[in-house]
């Protein structure tokens, strides 16, 4: 009876907000997965019909895992077509200040914000197919403060390429080439790179799927646990 709620709490999580705690593998650590998909919501709701990723769950769920003692780890699967700046921020640099070991997964697309996303785990992978679209800072509507406007975009586009290089192997001068380049996509700027152009960059750490993801989590994990121990033993 306990197993079938168990299950039933699973299946309803998986379904609400794309999260699910893992804890079948050989190593018996609870791996606690979380998914972010489609376009990263922000203060306001976009249409019904969208597939969203809402800041305000994410965040809450991020705090109780670095609160629980139960939780050994986080894997985050990504697959977005980016979306509001400051949500996707948030999201990253709490990801980023978790104690515990995280590990991201890039499958289908990391785009626009989503970069950050991807990078802020302690290590990333990516799917051969997958792909990461890097631009500038784009706006819609009307501007009407054109010097001010621009100098804000430049301020939120600094904080972007600052989270991106701290976080990854790619220099700052090619991180800003491939954001300005005028040549890789129609109508717009910016670059789109799949996995392997990913990888060669220094955006992602390697080339993977969800079982060397995984493994990777399990490493990171029975690392972290030794130095707590060691730290234990010499006080």
């Amino acid at each position: 009876m306990k197993d079938n709620d168990e299950r039933s709490q699973s299946a309803e999580s998986v379904k609400e907000d794309g999260q699910l705690v893992l804890d079948k593998n050989s190593q018996r650590h609870r791996l606690y997965l979380i998914s972010i998909i489609g376009e990263i919501e922000g203060h306001e709701a976009v249409s019904g019909q969208t597939k969203t990723t809402k800041y305000e769950h994410i965040l809450p769920m991020l705090a109780a895992v670095e609160d629980s003692s139960d939780i050994d780890g986080v894997l985050i699967l990504l697959n977005t077509v980016g979306g509001d700046v400051e949500a996707g921020l948030a999201i990253a640099e709490m990801i980023a200040s978790l104690s515990k070991p995280t590990v991201s997964l890039v499958l289908g697309g990391s785009h626009s914000i989503g970069v950050p996303l991807a990078v802020s785990a302690d290590y990333s992978f990516i799917v051969p197919s997958g792909t990461m679209i890097i631009h500038p800072v784009r706006m819609n509507g009307m501007v009407i403060g054109v010097i001010q406007t621009y100098e804000y975009f430049e301020r939120i586009q600094e904080r972007i390429l600052n989270f991106i290089t701290d976080h990854s192997d790619i220099k700052r001068d090619r991180l800003k080439d491939l954001m300005l380049d005028t040549s890789k996509l129609a109508k717009d700027v910016g670059t789109i790179l799949d996995g392997r152009e990913a990888v060669k960059n220094g955006l992602i750490n390697e080339i993977g799927g969800i079982s060397e993801a995984m493994k990777k989590l399990n490493e990171l994990i029975d690392k972290y646990t030794d130095k707590r121990q060691s730290d234990f033993d010499k006080v």
